[in-house]
């Protein structure tokens, strides 16, 4: 069986943690920020975690089991 591919655009959008889990960037943080709070773009700013619901298919594109 072949080598399986990376997906490019996964690659620079997630990291993987120590412990497995998958790190990722909040949406909305790019453009139109006049409009949005000091808060809001505060709490944008940090890491999360991928959704469990989303793991599996995140994995897939990152060639991740």
């Amino acid at each position: 069986m072949p080598k399986l591919k990376t997906n490019s655009g996964a690659k620079k959008r997630f990291a993987l943690t120590g412990s497995g889990k998958i790190k990722r960037k909040h949406a909305f943080k790019s453009h139109i920020l006049t409009k949005k709070t000091k808060k809001q773009k505060r709490n944008l700013t940090h890491f999360t975690m991928v959704h469990a619901s989303n793991e599996k298919s995140v994995k897939e594109l990152l060639c991740l089991k």
